[in-house]
């Protein structure tokens, strides 16, 4: 397998207005691979740009709980907005819930997200 000198072997750039996310994918010494998400917002201290980062280390023995807890809380949000966007429901009952949630920040149409964090 080949990667660079950070096991960084596949990076997906997602811009979402002032925030910007990251999803790498590395590997292990022993090549196993995991996810890292990462947020990056920018930030003016001082007068000075400076980004504010948050990461989550997603392992593959997590991958199937992390996914069907990510769909459930989509599911609850499209439920609690009272099924205003029914097309956003049944796009999230036939696709992965990261693509999903990729599709709600491209078109930012369903969900004003920014509220939540």
């Amino acid at each position: 397998m080949d990667y660079d000198k950070n096991n960084e072997v596949y990076s997906k750039v997602v811009r979402a207005g002032k925030r910007t996310y990251f999803f790498d994918v590395k590997s292990t010494k022993g090549n196993d691979l995991y996810l890292t998400l990462t947020e990056s917002k920018k930030k003016y201290i001082d007068g000075r740009e400076t980004y504010q980062k948050h990461k989550i280390f997603l392992y593959k023995e997590d991958f199937d709980k992390f996914e069907d807890g990510l769909r459930d809380v989509l599911e609850k949000i499209a439920e609690l907005n009272n099924s205003e966007d029914i097309q956003m429901l049944q796009l999230l009952k036939t696709t992965t819930p990261l693509k999903f949630l990729l599709r709600i920040y491209k078109f930012n149409r369903a969900f004003n997200l920014s509220t939540y964090g």
